[in-house]
C-alpha cells in the first residue's frame, strides 16, 4: 500500500524551472506530446496520473478498456504512472512528458504563481481525501476535537496541517503534533489520538485489521479543495479545444462505469493496470467505494462529473490563502470546456 507522503500537500520540487520550461515549449512543447495527427482521429496522448496505478484512476481504467479513448478519437492514451521524484504533472506539462495530467490545485497554483502557463479543467474528487484519522474509542469528529489531541502529521503535510488550524481558529501550541511516518499501528497502540491521511485506505485499512475507524474530513473541516484534477497548458485549451472536450467526455464515461461497478474498478486496478503493484482487491473494493463519496456529490450528480460550481471554486481559492498561495480563480481554472461538453451531450450527466 502506498504510503501517505505520495500525497504532499504541496510539492515544491522542480517548480523553479517550470514557467521557463513551459515557456521554451511554446507550439513545439505541444505538439511534441499531443498534437492531432489530422484526418479524423486525434492520435496518440499520455495522460500522467498523481500516483502509481491503483483504484484512484478507475475511470480511466475503464475509459481505456471500455474503447470510450478510442471512440472518442484517439489511437491510445497511455497512462503514465506518476509519484517518483522529478515526475509531477506540471514538470511533465513542462518537458512534454505528457499531454494531460492528473493533479491538485495545491501542486498547481504554485507553478502557475511562478508564471507557468497551466490549467485545471476538471476535477474528479470533488473533495479532497486528507481526513484526520482516529478511532472511534477516541473520536475526532469535529476541529474542536484536536484541541489537546496528538495527532500524527507528516512533514510533507505540514502546510495542509497549519492550514486547518488556521482554518479553524485553532493555536498550534492548543495540539501536539507528533513526526509522523504514515504507520497506522501508531494510532492503534495509543501513541496517537490521530493522524492526517487519507480518508480512502486509511480508514478502509483499519477496519480490515478489525479496528472502528473515525475520520473527519478535511473539506468538513473548513478547508475545502478538489483532487485528481486534469491539469493541461494553456496552449492546449487555445489550440485543441476539441481535442481536450473529446478525451473529456470519454473521461466522463469511463468515471460513470467506475462509479457504478466499484468491483469491477478493484478487478482492473489489481489485475490489470495495478497488477506490479501487488494490490488487493478486497481492499481495492473497499476504496472505491469510499472514493465514490468525493467524486459523486449533490452538485456532481446535478451538473456532471468533474465540474466545480462557482461556490466551490471560490472555497477552493479560500483554502489556498489559508495554505499561504494567493491565487485567482481565473488564473487557476478553466470549466468552460466542460460546460460545452455537457451542453452537447446533456446525457452525459449521472441519472
Amino acid at each position: 500500500m502506498a504510503t501517505l507522503d505520495r500525497r504532499a500537500f504541496l510539492r515544491t520540487t522542480g517548480l523553479a524551472g517550470l514557467a521557463l520550461g513551459l515557456a521554451a515549449c511554446g507550439d513545439n512543447g505541444t505538439a511534441t506530446s499531443g498534437s492531432s495527427s489530422g484526418g479524423d482521429g486525434f492520435g496518440a496522448v499520455k495522460l500522467q496520473l498523481s500516483w502509481k496505478k491503483n483504484v484512484e484512476f478507475a475511470g480511466e481504467y475503464f475509459a481505456d478498456t471500455n474503447g470510450y479513448y478510442k471512440a472518442a478519437g484517439f489511437t491510445q492514451v497511455e497512462l503514465l504512472s506518476g509519484g517518483g521524484s522529478g515526475t509531477s504533472v506540471e514538470s511533465g506539462l513542462a518537458t512534454g512528458r505528457c499531454w494531460a495530467g492528473l493533479s491538485a490545485p495545491t501542486i498547481t497554483a504554485p507553478a502557475i504563481l511562478q508564471g507557468a502557463p497551466l490549467k485545471i479543467v476538471g476535477a474528479t474528487f470533488q473533495k479532497n481525501p486528507f481526513a484526520i484519522i482516529s478511532l472511534s474509542k477516541n473520536p475526532i469528529k469535529d476541529a474542536k476535537d484536536l484541541a489537546g489531541k496528538r495527532i500524527g502529521v507528516q512533514d510533507s503535510n505540514e502546510l495542509v496541517w497549519n492550514a486547518l488550524l488556521k482554518a479553524n481558529g485553532l493555536d498550534d501550541s492548543s495540539v501536539t503534533r507528533v513526526p509522523f511516518q504514515s504507520d497506522p499501528s501508531m494510532l492503534t497502540s495509543g501513541q496517537l489520538d490521530g493522524y492526517v491521511g487519507f480518508v480512502t485506505s486509511g480508514p478502509v485499512n483499519l477496519r480490515l485489521q478489525g479496528h472502528d475507524p473515525e475520520y473527519l474530513l478535511l473539506a468538513d473541516a473548513g478547508l475545502p479543495l478538489v483532487a485528481e484534477t486534469f491539469t493541461v497548458t494553456q496552449e492546449t485549451i487555445d489550440n485543441e479545444r476539441d481535442k481536450l472536450k473529446a478525451f473529456l467526455t470519454a473521461e466522463i464515461k469511463g468515471w460513470k462505469d467506475a462509479v457504478a461497478d466499484p468491483a469491477k474498478s478493484a478487478e482492473l486496478a489489481a489485475t490489470v493496470y495495478g497488477k506490479d503493484q501487488n494490490l488487493d482487491v478486497k481492499e481495492q473494493t473497499e476504496e472505491a467505494k469510499m472514493q465514490n463519496d468525493l467524486v459523486v456529490t449533490p452538485d456532481a450528480r446535478k451538473n456532471g462529473l468533474f465540474t466545480m460550481t462557482p461556490e466551490l471554486i471560490e472555497e477552493n481559492i479560500s483554502s489556498l490563502a489559508k495554505a499561504g498561495l494567493t491565487i485567482k480563480a481565473e488564473q487557476l481554472f478553466d470549466l468552460s470546456i466542460l460546460d460545452e461538453v455537457y451542453q452537447a451531450d446533456p446525457s452525459l450527466k449521472l441519472s
